[in-house]
């Protein structure tokens, strides 16, 4: 057995903070920070998972007001021991093009599209630190089949938890954060037998 990287070493004997990402030019792209920990992407992502990605942060891009941002793959500072990197999250911060990641008071939405490699921290784990952190919208999306089905969360302000809001397959509409009008099926290519 090899012995792991240096840079992959805590630099402290507490282990990783949420500002210690910034300063890990070796790590994976896709490095997040939960519980003090490195997570690596480990696994490709799918070629579903990338098209319904980007059909997501296009659709919402359209529909968001003004003073509204989509982001895709950008860290969220959670709290000292945690910096998540979901799919995409909408944000009511202005656009900055040296920004690393945001406060979860600026986040309305996040939104994490599940794949076999992040499906239990996607279902559980980030769905109780997003809630933690006060961040008013989850969505976690998964295939059934070929049909993107969005379970739709909004915090519940007195239990500090998310309460489910509905499941949607086809149309997705709702009037928080914002007014979204989504058709899921029609954010990929149709299928071909």
């Amino acid at each position: 057995m090899t012995a792991p990287p240096e840079w992959m070493r805590p630099p402290r004997e507490e282990g990783w903070f949420a500002e210690d990402l910034d300063h890990l030019p070796e790590a994976p792209r896709h490095t997040e920070l939960i519980g003090g920990a490195l997570v690596f992407r480990t696994s490709p992502q799918s070629s579903w998972h990338s098209r319904l990605v980007t059909g997501l942060t296009t659709a919402l891009m359209e529909q968001v007001p003004e003073g509204v941002e989509v982001e895709r793959e950008m860290t969220i500072g959670l709290d000292s021991r945690n910096r998540p990197e979901p799919d995409l999250l909408v944000t009511s911060a202005p656009y900055d093009p040296d920004r690393t990641w945001y406060a979860p008071e600026d986040v309305l939405l996040v939104v994490e599209v599940v794949s076999p490699e992040s499906a239990h921290r996607d279902r559980s784990v980030k769905l109780r630190k997003y809630a933690e952190a006060g961040i008013p919208h989850y969505w976690c999306v998964e295939e059934e089949g070929w049909v993107p089905v969005t379970r739709v969360y909004e915090l519940d302000e007195p239990t500090g938890a998310y309460a489910p809001a509905g499941i949607f397959r086809g149309p997705l509409r709702r009037p928080v954060p914002f007014k979204v009008d989504l058709d899921l099926t029609g954010l990929l290519p149709p299928r071909r037998a």
